[in-house]
């Protein structure tokens, strides 16, 4: 229908990708995206270390959909119709190549998210889309026309013919609440994507060291996640934290956050093999002091430390090890357990679990189901994903397909 107006509330990733979709899809409409700060796509600028992680390199839809620990069923067929290949193209149609790093990841070659921002800020204008800072939808209301009529944080007014929420993670007011309104339903927001705080002395005394494969598992959970894991100064981080808390979001949330975290330091190692190898090294280095003689991959700082938290005295040789402190010590690097006593939310990838139930919305079109013309896209959603750039394209695909559907096409 010529002149519709189209208004978009949030002006994030999926936003304003809704927004161009929309645009260009189809002229003849008047597409207005309303942020209520004073900045677009601020989420998108500090990203990925201000590098902005566009997507992740797992290509196939079904395969790429198992790493939403909420949205997976949701998102396959989304996936088929917007795929990670997909934004790759038109991101490089619109002049922004892409690389590749080892774990997948995958950010544009200048390694700055600016470069991702002026391309979707270019395309805006160039496909008449007007953005408005400064003007965030307080209330929607139907109206005789089948629209909307919305009240703004300036006071100001705006009647549209077609509402799209992206307003970002549930945490924040204006979306859920007009979600609300409507008859929709909020699963309650929990952050994901946090690390764990940990006071223990010796953990605390070894800031910046990494491991790139450690097994982490929560005590009295199913809760289990492998990969590379940071010590930070506040207890550790890194991405088998981070993946492990966007899995067990509710569940730590049920818990305040405090549990007991198990460490397994060298989980490609066998614990009877370990428990031999340690005491080989009676016979193949007997004058060698424990502390100092680290059983690799594991720095030697972390080592000493776990040597120490053994109870093995520092001028103790190999020889002179106990078999209860070896056994102790084998302890330590494969059950090592810690305790949790909080969180920190990841500064660049602060995520929430919640948001709109996902049954209600229509995938094809993120049509609401209870009401017509209202759209839902991006972390208003109850869609989150683990951290590589899966909620960035959860924000791609579910925006472009909102945009085209509002364009009728």
């Amino acid at each position: 229908m010529p002149g519709e107006r189209i208004v978009i509330a949030g002006g994030g990733a999926a936003g304003f990708f809704a927004a161009i979709a929309c645009a260009q899809a189809r002229g003849g409409k008047e597409v207005f995206v309303l942020e209520r700060s004073s900045q677009f796509l601020s989420k998108v600028r500090i990203s990925g270390g201000g590098r902005c992680n566009v997507t992740h390199a797992a290509l196939d839809p079904r395969t790429f959909s198992t790493r939403y620990p909420r949205g997976e069923r949701a998102l396959i067929a989304a996936l088929h119709r917007f795929s990670p290949e997909d934004t790759i193209a038109w991101f490089q149609r619109h002049g922004v190549r892409l690389k590749v790093e080892p774990d997948g990841r995958m950010f544009p070659v200048t390694d700055s998210s600016g470069t991702v921002i002026d391309c979707l800020m270019f395309e805006a204008k160039a496909a008449g889309v007007q953005p408005l800072a400064r003007k965030g939808v307080e209330k929607a209301r139907r109206n005789s026309t089948g629209g909307f009529d919305l009240t703004l944080s300036d006071g100001t007014s705006m009647s549209c013919h077609r509402l799209l929420l992206a307003t970002g993670g549930a945490r924040t007011l204006g979306g859920p609440q007009i979600a609300e309104t409507f008859g929709h339903t909020i699963e309650p927001p929990v952050p994901s994507l946090f690390s764990f705080h940990i006071s223990t002395p010796w953990l605390r005394s070894l800031p910046g060291v990494s491991l790139a494969n450690v097994e982490l598992a929560v005590i009295a959970t199913k809760l289990r996640q492998r990969g590379a894991l940071l010590i930070t100064h506040n207890g550790v981080s890194g991405p088998a934290v981070l993946r492990l808390s966007a899995w067990g979001a509710r569940l730590l949330a049920e818990m305040d956050y405090y549990f007991t975290l198990r460490i397994n330091w060298l989980p490609d190692q066998h614990e009877s093999a370990l428990t031999g190898e340690l005491r080989a090294r009676r016979e193949t280095q007997p004058k060698r002091q424990v502390a100092s003689d680290p059983f690799p991959p594991l720095p030697s700082r972390l080592w000493g430390q776990l040597v120490h938290a053994a109870g093995i005295p520092p001028e103790t040789i190999w020889t002179t090890l106990s078999r209860s402190q070896l056994l102790e010590l084998v302890r330590l690097l494969t059950r090592c357990e810690l305790l949790v006593e909080g969180k920190s939310l990841n500064k660049e990838e602060f995520v929430t679990c919640g948001g709109v139930r996902l049954r209600d919305v229509d995938f094809r079109t993120m049509q609401s189901r209870l009401t017509p013309h209202l759209y839902f896209a991006g972390e208003l959603l109850d869609i989150d994903g683990i951290t590589g750039g899966f909620n960035f394209q959860s924000a791609w695909t579910t925006g472009w397909i909102a945009g085209r559907a509002m364009a009728d096409v």
